[in-house]
């Protein structure tokens, strides 16, 4: 009898000593803080993995925008959340640059997150109206080293991820361009309409109709791949560029303090979430490339684009805000 009771209160002592995170794990509705408004492709992807969610985690998903200041009050509204796995925060490019282009943030990137997993990947595309003289990327490059300084280069404004895939093509290309930023995608697509710019660099998605009716063309995509919706149309790679590779991503990352079983929970039902057929579908509808990994592979993004898209702007002798 003493032999069973010394047994049963090893096994007692065993229980209480695991985890219980996981187990109670979600006790309320989550929030995912997103730092852009509503209604574009970061947004729509977020909705799209969160109502998956709330299906299998049996709780709200709800949707937090928080657009503004290149994303540092989302950021630092999750760093400071209670680390429970019921705040997460809707990372980005846009997270990784922020923390070279401010000079001081309430957060430090890289240690005040638990990057859970990615949710996905989408193109960014070098376009040119399609009257253009130059029909593929390699006429535009031989034209702007024969003509150094005579080219006009568009992207969204200063600091943006179009803006530093534009300064990165610059570099990686070695040519003289001129990089000219304006307030937003419609102002971009204007200008090369209207002949004030030779090209630009933006995110498919949204000159994807463009592309598609013939107003604009697509001279190379920037990913390691060709764009599904555009198979025709090379990677810079491909065009003699190998080492201009650019792509936008969103991953979900919890406070730094997160325990480790909640994230493993987090990470198995955000991978089968982006894993599923139907999602997969909704995002590869705004042209964006499911895919889930592991925190680990998360985090190694996140550390690897902070330091990339930081050189990036050291470079270009962007000055910090």
């Amino acid at each position: 009898m003493n032999f069973q009771r010394l047994v049963c209160g090893l096994l007692a002592a065993l229980m209480l000593a695991l985890p219980v995170a996981a187990q109670t794990f979600p006790g309320k509705a989550l929030r995912i803080v997103v730092p852009f408004g509503a209604g574009g492709v970061a947004d729509l992807t977020a909705r799209t993995v969160a109502q998956k969610l709330s299906e299998s985690l049996g709780q709200p998903v709800v949707i937090d925008n928080k657009p503004g200041a290149g994303g540092v009050v989302a950021g630092d509204a999750v760093a400071k959340a209670e680390p429970d796995g019921h705040t997460l925060l809707l990372m980005s490019n846009g997270t990784a640059v922020s923390a070279g282009l401010f000079k001081s943030l309430p957060f430090d990137t890289v240690r005040d997150f638990a990057p859970v997993s990615t949710l996905g990947f989408f193109d960014i595309a070098l376009i040119t109206p399609a009257d253009s003289k130059f029909k593929n990327l390699g006429e535009l490059l031989a034209f702007a080293r024969a003509n150094p300084g005579k080219v006009n280069l568009g992207s969204i404004n200063v600091g943006s991820t179009q803006n530093l895939a534009a300064e990165l093509f610059k570099t990686s290309a070695g040519v003289d361009m001129q990089i000219v930023p304006f307030n937003g995608t419609p102002a971009v697509i204007t200008a090369l309409r209207g002949g004030q710019l030779d090209a630009a660099v933006e995110i498919l998605g949204p000159v994807l109709p463009q592309i598609k009716a013939n107003a604009l063309r697509a001279l190379a995509v920037t990913g390691d791949k060709r764009a599904a919706v555009l198979p025709d149309v090379p990677t810079a790679k491909e065009s003699g560029l190998p080492t201009f590779v650019a792509s936008s991503w969103n991953a979900l990352a919890a406070p730094a303090k997160t325990p480790k079983d909640v994230i493993a929970r987090l990470n198995k039902e955000i991978n089968a979430a982006v894993n599923s057929a139907d999602v997969k579908k909704k995002l590869a509808d705004l042209n964006v490339e499911a895919r889930a990994s592991s925190p680990e592979q998360a985090a190694a993004l996140l550390a690897s684009e902070t330091k990339r898209w930081g050189d990036v702007i050291v470079r270009a002798k962007i000055p910090t805000q």
